[in-house]
C-alpha cells in the first residue's frame, strides 16, 4: 500500500498535468499525420531541420543520471566531469568525416546495414543484436535512475519500498511507448525539443531560486568553492590530469583523452539510437553538423547541472555563509549522508510549492527524452535488421504496424530491465549515478566499437569475427563488474574472506561485499573508462583476425583476371 507524498500540493499536481497534457496535445499533432511507410516512421523521410536534431541529440545523450547525478558529482567533488568533454570533441570530428558520410553512402535504415556489405549478414545481425542488448541495459538503467527521484518525489523519499519504484518505473515507460507509437522519429525529435526547453527551465529555476537563497556576497561564496574541496583543493577545478596514475579515477585528463573518446565515439558512431536522428537530415554534411552542435551545446547544460551541485554545497555544508537562512541540522544530515542524493533532497524538502511541480516536470522531460528515442531505435533495429529477413515481401504498411509493434514489446523489456537494476545497484552502490548509467552502456560498445572501426578503416573483418568481438568486448567488461564476482563467491567459485572472532578466537569466513570483494581482486576498482578500453582493444584484436569476404565488384574482377567463368 502506498500514499502520495504529503509534500505534493495541488499547485503541483497541476503543473504536471499541464505538462503531460502538453506532451498529448503534441502527440495528437503528429498524428494528424500518418507515417506513410516505415522509412518514414524511422527516418522522417530524411526532411529534419539541422537545429531539431541536435536539439534531439542532447536531450537523448542526457539522462536523469546527469539530472540527479551531476549535482551529486559537484557537490561531493569538483567540476571536473566537464572535462569529459574533451573525448567527446575528440570524437565528433571522427564521426562527422567518416562514420556518418559511410552510412550515407550505403543509404542504410539502421547503420549495422554498413557491416554486411563489409562482413556479410551475420556481421549485421550479431551487431544489431548486441546494439538492442545493449540499448537494452543502457536505457533500462535510465528508466531506473528516473524512476528514483519520481517515487521519491511523488510517494516520499522516506519509503525504500520497491512498489513506489515500479510504479514509477511503468508511468515513463508507459509515457515512452505512448509518445514514440504517435509519429516515429519524427515524433520523437520534435518532442525532445519541446522536452530539453523544459528541463533547462526546470535548471534555470532551480539555479535562481539556490542564488536567492544564499545570502552571502557572491565573492564569499566563489572563495569558499576555491578553497572548499578535498584537503583544501578547489572544488571549481576542471582538470585534474591524473597523475600519478590513479586507475579508480573516472574523470581526469587521461580518461577523457582516452576512455571518454572512445565513449563518445562508441555512442555517436556505433549506437544507433543516437545515429538514427542524425540520419533523418537530408545529407551527410547536415547529419555531422548536428553531431557537432549537440556536442558543444550539451556543455554548458551539463555545467548547469554541476552548478546546481556547487550551490548545494554552499547551501547544505557551509552555515556561516547561510546564517540563519541555513537548512535545519536533519536537512543537513540527510543531504550529506553517504549515498544521499542532494538535489532530491532539495526538491523534496525546500523547494517550495509550485516550483516542486517544475522539477518533477522537468524529471519527465529528460527522462522521457533518452527512453523513447530508444525505443523507436531499437523498434527500427528489429524490424529491418531481422522481421523483414524473416517474415519477407510484405508491404510498407505492415512493416510499419510491426514496428508499432516492436515499440510496445521494448517499452516492456526496458521496464522489465530496469526492475532488475533496483538489485544490481545494490550489489554496487559504491558507484555515482552517474557512473553506474555510463559504465552499463560499455558492455556493448566495447564489441561494436572494435566491429566498427574494423569495418570503416581496415579490410579485414568477417562475420565470424565479428561475433566473436562482440563477445570478448562483453566478457572482459563483465570481468570488470563487481555484482559478477559477488554473484561467484554466492555461488562458492570465489573463496570466502576469513576474519578472526574476538569471544573465540578462531577463524570464521563471512560473506563478501562490494569493498572485501575489491580488495581481493585489486582490477574490481578500476574507473568504467579503463573497462572500455581493455574491452575495445582486445576485442579489436579478435575482429582484426578475420578476413573480409569477396566484394561482387571484387569478385567480378578476380573472375575477369584469371579467365574463370568466362
Amino acid at each position: 500500500m502506498i500514499s502520495l507524498a504529503a509534500g505534493m500540493t495541488t499547485l503541483d499536481w497541476v503543473i504536471i498535468v499541464a505538462y503531460v497534457g502538453l506532451l498529448v496535445a503534441s502527440g495528437i499533432w503528429f498524428s494528424l499525420r500518418e507515417p506513410s511507410g516505415s522509412h518514414e516512421y524511422f527516418l522522417a523521410s530524411r526532411r529534419m531541420p539541422v537545429w531539431a536534431v541536435a536539439f534531439s541529440i542532447v536531450a537523448s545523450s542526457l539522462s536523469v543520471a546527469t539530472f540527479i547525478g551531476g549535482p551529486e558529482q559537484s557537490f561531493r567533488g569538483d567540476l571536473t566531469y566537464l572535462s569529459t568533454n574533451i573525448g567527446g570533441i575528440l570524437a565528433v570530428f571522427v564521426v562527422a568525416w567518416v562514420f556518418i558520410p559511410a552510412f550515407y553512402r550505403a543509404n542504410c535504415t539502421t547503420i549495422y546495414e554498413v557491416l554486411e556489405h563489409r562482413m556479410g549478414r551475420g556481421a549485421k545481425e550479431a551487431a544489431s543484436a548486441a546494439f538492442m542488448i545493449g540499448r537494452v541495459f543502457a536505457s533500462g538503467a535510465r528508466l531506473y535512475i528516473a524512476a528514483l527521484p519520481m517515487a521519491a518525489i511523488i510517494f516520499g523519499i522516506g519509503d525504500t519500498s520497491a512498489t513506489p519504484l515500479i510504479v514509477a518505473i511503468c508511468i515513463l515507460a508507459f509515457a515512452g511507448v505512448v509518445v514514440t507509437l504517435v509519429g516515429g522519429i519524427a515524433s520523437v525529435i520534435w518532442t525532445d525539443v519541446l522536452q530539453t526547453l523544459v528541463m533547462l527551465g526546470a535548471v534555470i529555476g532551480a539555479i535562481i531560486y539556490l542564488l536567492w537563497l544564499i545570502p552571502a556576497p557572491a565573492g564569499d561564496v566563489v572563495f569558499a568553492l576555491h578553497t572548499g574541496g578535498k584537503d583544501g583543493a578547489s572544488k571549481l577545478a576542471v582538470i585534474t590530469t591524473g597523475f600519478p596514475l590513479d586507475f579508480s579515477e573516472n574523470f581526469t585528463l587521461i580518461t577523457a583523452v582516452v576512455g571518454f573518446s572512445l565513449l563518445s565515439l562508441a555512442s555517436y558512431g556505433t549506437d544507433h539510437d543516437m545515429v538514427q536522428r542524425m540520419l533523418t537530415c537530408k545529407s551527410a554534411v547536415s547529419g555531422g553538423r548536428s553531431a557537432f552542435i549537440a556536442t558543444f551545446a550539451a556543455i554548458p547544460v551539463v555545467g548547469l547541472f554541476l552548478l546546481i551541485g556547487l550551490l548545494l554545497w554552499v547551501f547544505y555544508t557551509r552555515a556561516d555563509l547561510m546564517g540563519s537562512a541555513g537548512p535545519g541540522p536533519e536537512a543537513v544530515a540527510a543531504a550529506t549522508a553517504p549515498g544521499a542524493q542532494p538535489f532530491l533532497q532539495f526538491i523534496v524538502n525546500e523547494m517550495p510549492t509550485g516550483l516542486r511541480g517544475a522539477m518533477i516536470a522537468g524529471i519527465f522531460a529528460v527522462g522521457l527524452g533518452s527512453l523513447n528515442s530508444a525505443i523507436n531505435a531499437m523498434a527500427a533495429t528489429f524490424v529491418k535488421d531481422f522481421y523483414t529477413r524473416w517474415v519477407p515481401a510484405r508491404s510498407e504498411r505492415h512493416y510499419l504496424l510491426a514496428g508499432r509493434w516492436a515499440t510496445v514489446g521494448w517499452g516492456v523489456v526496458l521496464a522489465l530491465f530496469a526492475v532488475l537494476c533496483v538489485f544490481w545497484r545494490q550489489a554496487d552502490a559504491g558507484k555515482t549515478l552517474i557512473a553506474f548509467a555510463l559504465s552499463v552502456m560499455t558492455f556493448a560498445y566495447a564489441g561494436l566499437l572494435a566491429i566498427f572501426v574494423t569495418a570503416l578503416f581496415t579490410k579485414r573483418g568477417s562475420s565470424a569475427s565479428a561475433i566473436g568481438a562482440l563477445a570478448t568486448g562483453f566478457v572482459v567488461v563483465l570481468f570488470f563488474q563487481v555484482p559478477f564476482w559477488l554473484l561467484l563467491a554466492r555461488l562458492g567459485i570465489v573463496p570466502s574472506p576469513t576474519v578472526v572472532d574476538p569471544l573465540t578466537a578462531q577463524t570464521v569466513t563471512t560473506a563478501h561485499t562490494a569493498e572485501t570483494i575489491k580488495d581481493m581482486l585489486p582490477w574490481l576498482k578500476a574507473a568504467f573508462p579503463w573497462h572500455l578500453l581493455c574491452g575495445t582493444t582486445l576485442a579489436l584484436g579478435v575482429c582484426l583476425l578475420g578476413r573480409r569476404p569477396a566484394q561482387p565488384s571484387e569478385q567480378t574482377m578476380s573472375s575477369d583476371a584469371t579467365g574463370v567463368g568466362k
